[in-house]
């Protein structure tokens, strides 16, 4: 009886050390794994604290990136306003620098209008006188009129020279005299004496052609307003045409007398239209 009890007792240790082992390996694995978890939380919280920190630091760069941007804009508004600024001068100094310049060209134009008008006034008005110097000779020896703003005085040759020569006869002595005398008395003009032949060949001691018989009697006018009668000579020149410019047909007797001519030819002074102009 007392083994049975001893053998009960030593059983009963026997079980309760198996049960207490078997209790304590439970807890320890249970333990372990516990700890894996709060290991691979704690490298996921890392993990994530990681990724919260990267997102921090963007946030700010962009933060930093955005104040930069602001900056610029502010600065490239008010560069914007200065520029808006000075085009709004420029434009008003251009609009009323355009406004004068109007208004210059508009006093130009007036005063372009006034020379013309002037003008046209002097060579009428020298037309008018020539035509009344000269209304003792008759039409067929001279004739007096006006085109693209010039005087034309036309002097036939049966008033002036013979045939073939460029001395002046007593008659058209008198003629230039009172044509000198106009011209004399009217002031801003310039005058050029033309010498004209028909096409007749001529050929003789004096003249080679009608080149030298043309400039040879143009330059006796010439003479015979200045030195004779007080014309200005730096206001007149001579020159010879030839048989080139006809205003008649060489046909006939009729037009070859027409067409031998001495033309005095009176042109305005533009030095104020030139003027004018380049301004």
């Amino acid at each position: 009886m007392k083994k049975s009890f001893q053998y009960l007792v030593f059983s009963t240790m026997i079980f309760s050390l198996l049960f207490t082992s078997c209790v304590s390996n439970k807890k320890y694995v249970a333990s372990e794994d516990k700890v894996y978890n709060l290991r691979k939380d704690s490298v996921n919280k890392s993990v994530q604290l990681d990724e919260c920190y990267d997102q921090v630091k963007n946030l700010k760069n962009e933060k930093a990136s955005l104040q930069y941007d602001k900056s610029s804009l502010q600065n490239d508004k008010a560069s914007l306003q200065i520029e808006n600024s000075e085009g709004q001068d420029n434009l008003k100094a251009l609009s009323d620098e355009s406004k004068l310049t109007i208004e210059a060209q508009a006093k130009r134009l007036r005063d372009f209008q006034e020379i013309i008008q002037t003008q046209s006034d002097i060579m009428n008005n020298l037309k008018n006188s020539i035509s009344e110097a000269l209304i003792n000779f008759e039409a067929d020896e001279l004739s007096v009129y006006l085109e693209n703003g010039k005087v034309y005085v036309s002097l036939q040759e049966k008033l002036l020279f013979k045939s073939g020569s460029d001395v002046v006869d007593s008659k058209g002595k008198e003629a230039l005299k009172k044509l000198a005398q106009v011209l004399k008395s009217t002031k801003d003009i310039n005058v050029i004496i033309e010498g004209h032949t028909d096409n007749v060949p001529i050929q003789t001691k004096l003249y080679k052609d009608n080149w030298d018989l043309s400039a040879a009697r143009a330059t006796t006018i010439v003479r015979i307003l200045t030195k004779d009668n007080g014309f200005d000579e730096k206001r007149i020149t001579a020159s010879g045409r030839s048989q080139f410019h006809p205003v008649q047909a060489n046909e006939t007797d009729e037009g070859r007398a027409g067409n031998r001519r001495t033309e005095v030819i009176l042109s305005p002074d533009l030095k104020e239209l030139y003027k004018l102009l380049n301004q």
